[in-house]
């Protein structure tokens, strides 16, 4: 593992340069198994559907989520190979979330590029996320270096993770078709709790421990660490797309505004602005602007509210759990004192990016 000298996330971020070699070639791997068919017609099958996934899960960002599979699986003592279908499965995952929600959201960028459905068309897009939920499964399955319980205990995971991620999904479009402006703020961490920390933090590390052959109540402190830390992770995305670095955010900055996302920064602040206020805030968010001044009044107002603090307050709060519970791992030799620490420095991370 990496060295833990590092301050402000510094550790962590050396383990995913580190890792992300294993998990690109892993994934390339991957995507050569599943274009690699010898029955006709192999050129549109990979026009129509190989390589439009192919081209968009190798966009991506990070690789944070199959990264911490492999810190589940090295935590416990095990290897990071051994977790690496495991890390594979869910960035596929997390490209079928990507290409569905940005068809759900009306979105038309992702990542720098069109969204797959305005460059591909809508049925194709849809098809191509169907297929990564279908290779989350076969990826695992197809890991003969894993005996069967290990897969079994694996893929058990990772549909509790999709059910909780899908389970957060419909409350937050559910809320936005319906124009709900009484949800709570326990009900949109409730809502992030699902979408978010199961399969950006909770899932991926225990999995990964699963899959080197650890036994599942004796890791489940994992998911007490990924918890937290995965709603400190959203509550940093939230804020920075509000009064984060515009640069460094591009088009996306205040987009929460624009498409009138129930984020905990706007429920707190409709919870504690006064009538005036709250109508006016309520306004501009269902008026899907995109004019600065507006969006601009649109955060004076969160800011009025007490959005903005409470965000940040929690999430530093969310952040403080995961690094304690972390360490307690360590102490009741759950996971090793090197893991512990590149959790610690994880959740940092998470707190302390700019982007």
């Amino acid at each position: 593992m990496s060295d833990m000298t590092g301050h402000a996330g510094e550790s962590f971020v050396a383990y995913l340069k580190d890792r992300l070699p294993l998990i690109e070639r892993a994934l390339h791997e991957a995507d050569a198994v599943a274009m690699g068919r010898d029955d006709a017609p192999t050129d549109d099958l990979d026009r129509y559907l190989y390589a439009p996934l192919a081209h968009f899960t190798a966009g991506g960002g990070k690789r944070v989520r199959p990264v911490l599979a492999l810190l589940g699986a090295e935590a416990v003592g095990g290897r990071a190979d051994q977790a690496l279908s495991c890390g594979v499965a869910i960035e596929l995952f997390q490209s079928a979330a990507l290409i569905h929600d940005d068809i759900a959201d009306a979105s038309e960028l992702r990542r720098g590029e069109p969204c797959l459905y305005r460059t591909e068309g809508l049925g194709l897009a849809i098809n191509a996320g169907d297929l990564a939920l279908t290779r989350v499964f076969e990826i695992v399955l197809a890991d003969g270096s894993l005996p069967a319980e290990r897969r079994l205990c694996v893929l058990e995971e990772l549909v509790r993770m999709e059910r909780h991620t899908l389970e957060g999904q419909a409350l937050d479009l559910g809320w936005a078709r319906d124009g709900r402006w009484d949800v709570t703020s326990d009900d949109y961490l409730y809502m992030i709790d699902g979408k978010t920390a199961w399969y950006t933090v909770a899932s991926p590390l225990y999995a990964g421990a699963l899959a080197a052959g650890a036994e599942p109540d004796a890791v489940r402190g994992l998911i007490e660490v990924g918890l937290p830390a995965g709603l400190a992770f959203q509550l940093q995305d939230d804020l920075l797309n509000l009064v984060g670095d515009a640069d460094a955010q591009g088009k996306d900055f205040r987009s929460d505004i624009t498409e009138g996302k129930r984020t905990l920064a706007v429920v707190w602040a409709l919870e504690h602005l006064g009538g005036a206020e709250r109508s006016e805030l309520v306004e501009l968010l269902e008026s899907a602007t995109t004019d600065t001044s507006e969006l601009a009044r649109a955060v004076e107002l969160i800011e009025l509210g007490g959005g903005i603090d409470k965000c940040r307050g929690l999430a530093a709060e969310k952040t403080a759990e995961a690094q304690k519970r972390a360490r307690e791992l360590a102490e009741r030799g759950v996971i090793t004192t090197e893991a512990a620490e590149l959790l610690v420095s994880m959740a940092d991370f998470f707190i302390n990016r700019r982007a």
